[in-house]
This record gives C-alpha cells, structure tokens and sequence, in this order.
C-alpha cells in the first residue's frame, strides 16, 4: 500500500479525500504515501485565507498538518474503496511555529502515524520549506462516527 514515486497532484481528487472546501484547503500534492506515514506539498497563493501581510500564518501551518492528515486518511479509504470520512483535531501537543513562510513558498509536509486505534489517530508532524524546519508538533484527530 504505497504511493512510492507516483506524485499526485490532480486539485479535484485531492480535494475529494479530505473534509475541507475551497478556500480552506491547504494541501495542492501528495508526494508520498505509506501506513505510517505521508507526504504531502502546498505551494501557499497570494490570495489564500490564512496570509496576513505576504506570511502564511501560524494557524495556516496547524491547518497544513491536520490536513495532511486527513489526506492520509483519505487516501487509506481510497484504496479501500471507501468514501473519505470526516474528521476532527482532538488536540495539539508539543507544537512549535519555529518560522512563517511567505507566500508562493512550498511547504513541505511530513506526517509520520504514531498509533492509530478506534478511529483516533496521534501523529507527529513536520513542516519544511526549502530545507528549513518552519513547525513541527503532535496531533490527535478523531473520525466521526
């Protein structure tokens, strides 16, 4: 069950693995898919909501990470052959915004599965942007029933 090698970048079917709508969504690519782990990118526009003075925001960065998530979850139910399902940030853990990143950078977002039980899943999660660590933290998000 992995996507080595095979980058997805088709905005539509993205869009139909997570929860979120336009203009929240603030993943464009999936780069690398495995159980335990995912990859994606997101090259932050102009126009996006969470910019505040050409800077995409802390907030932005959190949303980035839950929805890396959400995509990795997607993805696992795409390959099920199952409809995504919805999903909630449960907490925040040991989060650090080390840097903003101006707009038209790539983000880049590595989200590795610590455990996954009962439709609660706790992750650590890293935001890179040429090279350099802008955020990292844990998260736990929970599926809807």
């Amino acid at each position: 069950m992995a996507n080595s090698g095979n980058i997805i970048a088709d905005g539509e079917f993205l869009r139909s693995l997570i929860p979120q709508k336009s203009p929240f969504v603030m993943v464009d690519t999936l780069t690398e898919y495995t159980e335990n782990r995912i990859v994606s990118e997101f090259t932050i526009p102009n126009n996006n909501i969470l910019v505040e003075k050409e800077h995409f925001s802390a907030s932005g960065l959190i949303e980035n990470m839950a929805q890396t998530v959400a995509l990795h979850t997607g993805y696992k139910y795409y390959i099920k052959k199952l409809p995504a399902p919805i999903g909630y940030i449960g907490a925040i853990k040991k989060a650090e915004i080390i840097a903003l990143p101006q707009i038209d950078q790539k983000l880049v977002t590595t989200v590795e599965i610590l455990h996954d039980i009962m439709d609660v899943t706790l992750v650590q999660a890293k935001i890179e942007c040429d090279g350099s660590l802008l955020a990292s933290g844990e998260m736990k998000t929970i599926l809807a029933s």
